[in-house]
């Protein structure tokens, strides 16, 4: 009995200060259902699979019939860079990197969210071209989930806090 009573203190405690999970079957229904969110297209390749991703995150239940929101996603930039260089002067790693910004505009116009995202991810760059190449688009399409998840994210918050 003793050794539960720190963990019943430390749950009465969060409990009393008014914490709940974001991610938990406790939260608000913000991202498990349709958000009140809509998203531009974004564009290149990129950003059509981007925007995608992000449907499939916050539409789940299909297009909300209103909308109080509209997510813009600024053109994704990328960069490249060669991480491990061999004593022959070739690459064995690459590190990818994408960078946008997003912006949640309110029925007036107002822009009430301005985030700047970035992800990170790499990938080996092998003796074969069409592995380094297949390599480079699964790193990519990584990173465009977690731009993907962190958007997400950042309406969670803001649409919780509602």
């Amino acid at each position: 009995m003793i050794k539960f009573l720190p963990l019943f203190l430390i749950s009465l405690t969060l409990s009393a200060c008014g914490f709940h999970p974001v991610h938990g079957k406790f939260s608000n229904d913000a991202g498990s259902t349709s958000a009140p969110v809509s998203i531009a297209i974004i564009p290149d390749r990129e950003g059509q699979f981007l925007r995608n991703e992000l449907i499939d995150r916050l539409h789940s239940d299909g297009k909300p019939s209103q909308t109080q929101y509209r997510l813009t996603i600024e053109k994704i930039h990328e960069s490249d860079k060669e991480l491990a260089i061999t004593k022959s002067s070739e690459a064995t790693r690459a590190q990818l990197r994408l960078k946008t910004r997003m912006i949640l505009t309110d029925h007036t116009g107002k822009d009430v969210l301005l985030r700047d995202l970035q992800a990170v991810t790499s990938y080996n760059v092998l003796k074969s071209e069409f592995a380094t190449r297949v390599a480079e688009n699964t790193a990519r399409e990584n990173a465009l989930r977690d731009l993907a998840r962190q958007t997400e994210t950042q309406l969670n918050l803001f649409l919780n806090r509602q």
